[in-house]
């Protein structure tokens, strides 16, 4: 499997028309859990798996781990759950347009693609547009969390959303950095990073109560 697709290809900025939600999921009315980068789908699997009154949604750019997702999702026969393929800075903000007001409880983005080169920022999936539309959709407490073993990655991501003012972060017990992953779910990549004892740095923010104003 290739670790990297460059999103700003031409086969990737063509826009999808994701299923409706009311077409994804059996109970649509349900509070959804977004993962952004879903990956192998392991930890949205487990999520789903204990959280039956939830509705989860991976989102990945790597079409061949939606698809070996998929098959482990149908084989659990988890109805609250599905991956799907897509760019999500070209295709998801339609999706998320079709929500129920306040149906958007949970966004996460966890281990992106850091794209260290200057020539390469600009394909990181986090963006102000990203940001933009997680803003406008999410309901009013509703929680964006990020991870990354990558401190200048974090670093920006952080810094985007400081800046924003839809997003408070959430500081425990005077860090800005959390200890531990709040969903007690671990990503294979935050796996591999703990047994090799290195530093995650994970930050949750709780969607206040400004209202949106497109600002781009």
């Amino acid at each position: 499997m290739r670790q990297h697709v460059n999103p700003l290809s031409r086969f990737f900025q063509l826009p999808l028309s994701l299923p409706s939600n009311s077409i994804l999921f059996k109970k649509s009315h349900y509070p959804i859990h977004l993962d952004i980068g879903s990956a192998k789908g392991e930890f949205l699997i487990e999520l789903a798996s204990n959280y039956p009154n939830w509705n989860f949604l991976g989102l990945e750019i790597r079409e061949p781990l939606v698809s070996s997702s998929e098959r482990k999702r149908k084989q659990l026969g988890l109805q609250n759950l599905k991956f799907l393929f897509c760019n999500v800075n070209i295709s998801l903000d339609e999706w998320l347009s079709d929500l129920d007001l306040d149906q958007l409880k949970r966004v996460s983005i966890q281990f992106p693609d850091p794209w260290f080169k200057r020539k390469h920022l600009k394909r990181r999936v986090f963006k102000k547009s990203l940001l933009n539309s997680i803003a406008r959709y999410m309901s009013k407490n509703g929680e964006l969390f990020i991870q990354s073993d990558i401190f200048k990655l974090i670093e920006y991501m952080t810094t985007s959303i400081d800046d924003s003012i839809y997003f408070d972060r959430k500081v425990v017990k005077g860090e800005k950095w959390l200890e531990k992953n709040p969903y007690e779910v671990l990503t294979d990549r935050e796996s591999f990073v703990l047994k090799h004892n290195l530093p995650i740095y994970r930050a949750m923010y709780i969607r206040n109560s400004a209202l949106f104003l497109n600002y781009n």
